[in-house]
């Protein structure tokens, strides 16, 4: 296994999604804002469940081509060195953070956790203004026209209908 990209997954997704979440769930048992498990008898068990498979559709995948298309990791320590512009990519910009914002949607659906769900708007805002702050204008810098070109027509987290087919899939 590749040390780095294990490393990068751990920490971020990993945090964001799993450990963050059990801390909640954990210091808020028995408090105002406690959680209670769905179960498989209510529609929004279904509906957590669709949420939790769909984020993880997105992360898997994404994650996996940052290594092997992009030659780096979801990190920021460790960007990938390729522009990605494949799979998933071809539809939204943000693949990543938004199938991390569904899982966590998806977690607070199934504890019926108050408590995630605000987890998972502060993660999304933060998100909302980190990236055309600061990811977005480190990726120009290194990738130049091409991203600016990808930028202009594959949004940045509502996905295209239609896959953009405009650069080079690598």
């Amino acid at each position: 296994m590749n040390w780095p990209f294990l490393r990068a997954i751990l920490i971020l997704p990993g945090n964001v999604a799993v450990v963050i979440p059990g801390l909640i769930l954990w210091l808020s048992h028995g408090a105002s804002l406690s959680w209670a498990l769905a179960g498989p008898d209510a529609v929004v068990f279904w509906l957590a469940l669709a949420c939790l498979a769909g984020g993880l559709g997105l992360m898997i995948p994404t994650a996996t081509m940052f290594l092997t298309v992009g030659k780096g990791t979801p990190a920021p320590w460790d960007p990938p060195r390729k522009l990605v512009v494949r799979g998933v990519y071809r539809h939204l910009r943000n693949p990543m953070i938004s199938g991390v914002i569904l899982f966590l949607l998806g977690e607070a659906l199934l504890f019926r956790s108050w408590s995630i769900a605000g987890w998972a708007v502060l993660f999304a805002l933060g998100n909302m203004i980190y990236m055309p702050l600061v990811e977005e204008p480190g990726l120009e810098k290194r990738f130049g026209a091409d991203y600016r070109v990808y930028k202009e027509n594959v949004p940045r987290w509502l996905p295209r209908w239609k896959p953009w087919n405009g650069l080079p899939s690598g």
